[in-house]
């Protein structure tokens, strides 16, 4: 398989993901194209081109859609969904100098700065305008205190990182993270959403069972994509762990508060069928 999975969504939008044996979280970055430049969603677990070459892959796709819209400069933008996640930062060195580009800032409070968000966060909404194509920035701290996530209405799609995703999803604070998925609730019922893309898939297919951590053999996966009812589901699902040291299953996550990672229950929740996966 390639280092980096490129799947095309529509002649504007790509989802590009790491392969999974060059790191075992396999995250995903995603290329928004609008007329007047790119957006690259989060850079990847891993700083070395050798082995990722993040910036070569997204340059060729820009380069191929520049011929497509007969556009001379395609000005590129990198933010994060939390600079302080080690799965989704790593890659942002390899556009270090590159012409015609913008770094966010990954400092939180010069974050904050950049999208206008110093005297609103987290209940403010910042912008990236990459012409006919305006990405709403939301504060989503919970699982990183400098959380965002982005909207796009072009698609409909809520890209949600760390914060909702079809995985082991490790709480930093419950009730940043819950006041997180009540703002995206929220938002979600304000505005169309389609699907919601987040940064890993652990899950498998069967609900509720799940990869354990560096596993680089996957191939009972469950899809990406989530429904936006999940919220509700996720949000039921904090409230429930909030304050308390405990691990949750759901048929489409996993909640780890304030234990490790690699925790194991005994206690399989109700309304989660009980399938042994394929092995």
């Amino acid at each position: 398989d390639p280092r980096v999975q490129v799947v095309q969504y529509n002649e504007d939008t790509f989802v590009l993901r790491q392969n999974v044996c060059v790191h075992w979280e396999a995250p995903f970055t995603y290329l928004l194209f609008g007329n007047a430049g790119a957006l690259l969603i989060d850079s990847g677990a891993t700083a070395e081109a050798n082995y990722y070459p993040l910036r070569e892959t997204v340059d060729a796709i820009i380069t191929r859609w520049q011929g497509m819209r007969a556009r001379s400069k395609v000005p590129l933008t990198v933010a994060l969904t939390s600079g302080e996640d080690v799965a989704q930062n790593q890659g942002l060195v390899q556009f270090a100098g590159r012409p015609d580009m913008t770094i966010v800032p990954t400092p939180l409070e010069v974050m904050k700065r950049f999208y206008g968000l110093t005297s609103r966060w987290p209940a403010g909404t910042g912008a990236i305008d990459l012409g006919g194509r305006v990405i709403e920035v939301i504060p989503t701290p919970g699982a990183h205190k400098d959380g965002v996530s982005f909207y796009d209405p072009y698609c409909d799609i809520l890209f949600t990182g760390d914060l909702l995703f079809p995985g082991r999803i490790n709480i930093g604070n419950d009730t940043d993270f819950v006041a997180s998925l009540e703002r995206l609730r929220a938002f979600a019922a304000a505005k169309p959403v389609k699907w919601i893309l987040g940064g890993h898939i652990d899950m498998m297919f069967v609900p509720g069972q799940y990869y354990p951590r560096f596993r680089n053999f996957k191939p009972y996966e469950r899809v990406l994509e989530m429904k936006p009812e999940l919220i509700d589901d996720a949000l039921r699902a904090a409230r429930q762990v909030q304050g308390k040291d405990m691990m949750l299953i759901r048929p489409d996550f996993v909640l780890f508060n304030g234990v490790s990672p690699d925790q194991r229950t005994r206690d399989w929740p109700e309304g989660v069928p009980n399938i042994n996966p394929p092995r």
